[in-house]
């Protein structure tokens, strides 16, 4: 029996403390090629360990390295830990973690990767053109344009993880309304930007100690959550919309038997 009260807030909290270190410890140990070689890529940049005059071709490799690595690890890793997410969000707290972590890497691996491959390409599209209108003396306008199309990007990504995991949809469609639903829901992407950008901001500033064990599953269980907003609310117009249409049919049928019923009254006359 769960205890109540304090002692049940308690025991709830470490609950989920488990659940979401356990799940992103997973991420990371799936996707360990990528993690492996952005950290140590990191490290050395933070640490200086690069020339200044060898930085910029240092960046772009690892970039390469990562964009190659990316679709083949990081992408199925992520698509299994937005599985667990998504059980969590729709009030499914109690699944087993590894079970489900592992059916969501095996059912959405290929999916994962062709849209990872996708996203990948337009991602170093975005930040080669980003760099190229950065450096020239009259892009800066320019310039902030891409970054938030790389924004959007992303944000669209974490809504392609959140669609994979949910509906059965071929890649192309997947991404396509990924897309359409980042922008035809600008509030939404901006919150979900804003949120998952605080969850980084804190990890990588401020409590480095996230990385390892909370990071990859908050954003997931947000970015989660602000989808299934947007979800909900698409299902409710829907009804709506059915609804209507039904009581329309109902008003029209009505209309109709009162004309034959004026029709059969005026014959007897």
């Amino acid at each position: 029996m769960e205890p109540r009260g304090v002692m049940g807030g308690i025991y709830r909290l470490t609950e989920w403390i488990m659940r979401l270190s356990v799940i992103n410890l997973l991420w990371i140990l799936c996707g360990a090629p990528f993690f492996v070689f952005f950290f140590m890529s990191f490290i050395s940049l933070v640490n200086g360990q690069v020339p200044e005059d060898q930085m910029l071709s240092f960046i772009q490799t690892a970039c390469l390295t990562l964009g190659v690595l990316a679709p083949f690890t990081f992408f199925p890793s992520t698509a299994a830990m937005f599985s667990v997410a998504r059980k969590w969000v729709t009030g499914e707290g109690d699944v087993p973690m590894f079970k489900t972590f592992f059916k969501g890497y095996k059912d959405n691996f290929k999916q994962s990767m062709l849209g990872g491959i996708i996203y990948t390409i337009l991602i170093i599209v975005l930040v080669v053109d980003y760099y190229f209108f950065a450096n020239s003396g009259s892009g800066q306008i320019v310039s902030g344009i891409f970054i938030g199309l790389i924004v959007l990007a992303l944000v669209s990504l974490l809504n392609f993880f959140s669609m994979l995991v949910h509906y059965h949809m071929k890649t192309f469609q997947l991404i396509k309304n990924s897309v359409l639903i980042t922008i035809g829901k600008p509030l939404r992407s901006i919150t979900t930007a804003i949120l998952v950008g605080f969850v980084l901001f804190l990890s990588f500033t401020q409590f480095t100690w996230l990385l390892p064990f909370f990071t990859g599953s908050m954003i997931a269980a947000v970015a989660y959550w602000n989808f299934n907003l947007i979800y909900t609310k698409l299902q409710q117009q829907l009804e709506d919309m059915k609804k209507n249409e039904e009581e329309e049919v109902e008003i029209a049928a009505e209309m109709d038997r009162e004309d034959l019923v004026k029709s059969d009254y005026k014959d007897t006359k």
